[in-house]
């Protein structure tokens, strides 16, 4: 369902207004400082950021795709980090939960992270288990009604903060693939989790990763996500979730891109060559004149991929295409908007060098541009047979 139009306008207001005026001024404290102030943070829970997308019903805003994509591209304006302390909550971190839990568990996570009173975390990759995702190696060995979680899982954000774990470990030893996967929710004071130091990363600083391990972690089997019935369905569960977090995604690195157009435009018409703006040259107007092209383009795919969820259909094709090229294009327009920039972009100071790094990762997290090539031709492959 979607919501009033004169909510949605004012929500969307209210996320411009709080990103112009208090994320966007404080962008180069939090690169220098890796933290995002905890004052921001409690402004995010008390403005609902932290459930955007969790049901009413268990205390969040209920927003449909299309509307989640909207407040996203407000959101990519800023810093990737502001984004990222509020994504797993209302993405990886809960949508598993939404769409596959029993209500018992439901009831017991759900109002918690739409007030952001606790953090949920995504925990899939593992050391040798990347795009390759559906080979999990953790196990998770039955013991009465409990199961002993073994494994360690790499790269997972925010792990630093969490404070539920959804962990996806092989139940099933005997199958390789995808069908011996379930997935957990595993509360992060659990005995026999500990934590890695946080990684140092090229870009995206104020957002945490960290490698979580699982050492005789004993887990109740109420907890796998649906219940002891939904045993080795934890690879769907990811799938779903993740073709979801794709179109946020996408929607999110439009964001950037048009934030990135329009400090660059700025800069044009301000710079000085030969006497005049190098706004006037064709060269830079050339670069300008696609970046706005492609980030409409992946803008307008967005929107139709969002809107086809909304119905009800399956977008797992075009969840994929979204991600590939909006991840793609704001990649280009991050790399034109530097030489715009010249000497200036390749500089801290200018946000164009920080965005630069930060959109990098677009590339890579929720599925790499070569996986979702992959995911596009094995849809038409197999629409083709049928």
């Amino acid at each position: 369902m979607a919501l009033d139009q004169d909510i949605l306008d004012h929500l969307l207001e209210t996320v411009r207004r709080f990103v112009k005026n208090r994320l966007v001024p404080l962008e180069a404290q939090v690169a220098e400082t890796d933290q995002i102030p905890e004052s921001i943070i409690d402004e995010m829970r008390d403005l609902g950021l932290f459930g955007l997308t969790i049901p009413e019903q268990y205390g969040g805003l209920g927003l449909n795709t299309e509307e989640e994509c909207q407040v996203a591209i407000e959101l990519g304006y800023t810093s990737a980090a502001f984004r990222s302390i509020i994504g797993t909550n209302n993405g990886i971190g809960s949508q598993g939960l939404i769409m596959d839990g029993t209500e018992e568990q439901k009831e017991l996570y759900l109002p918690r992270l739409a007030t952001g009173e606790i953090i949920g975390s995504f925990a899939l990759t593992e050391p040798n288990v990347g795009s390759d995702s559906a080979k999990v190696q953790t196990k998770a060995t039955k013991d009465g009604n409990h199961y002993i979680l073994n494994g360690t899982k790499r790269w997972i954000t925010n792990a630093n903060i969490a404070n539920v774990f959804t962990v996806f470990a092989r139940t099933n030893q005997s199958v390789d693939g995808a069908g011996g996967v379930s997935a957990f929710l595993v509360n992060a004071d659990t005995p026999g989790i500990s934590l890695s130091s946080k990684y140092k990363k090229m870009g995206q600083q104020g957002a945490h990763v960290c490698d979580v391990i699982f050492d005789e972690c004993r887990v109740p089997e109420t907890n796998i996500i649906g219940g002891p019935e939904n045993i080795n369905n934890g690879f769907k569960t990811a799938m779903k979730t993740l073709d979801r977090g794709r179109i946020h995604i996408s929607a999110f690195a439009v964001g950037c891109a048009k934030r990135l157009i329009e400090i660059s435009t700025q800069y044009a018409i301000e710079r000085k060559q030969f006497g005049q703006a190098i706004a006037e040259f064709q060269m830079i107007q050339a670069m300008l004149a696609e970046s706005q092209a492609e980030s409409y383009a992946a803008e307008t795919m967005v929107f139709d991929a969002a809107r086809r969820r909304d119905l009800g259909q399956k977008v797992n094709l075009h969840a994929s295409c979204c991600k590939l090229f909006a991840s793609e294009m704001v990649g280009k327009v991050a790399d034109r908007a530097v030489q715009i920039h010249g000497g200036a972009g390749y500089m801290d100071e200018y946000a164009v060098s920080r965005f630069y790094r930060d959109v990098r990762l677009f590339r890579i997290y929720e599925g790499t541009s070569e996986i979702q090539k992959t995911i596009i031709a094995k849809n038409l492959l197999k629409q083709a047979k049928n």
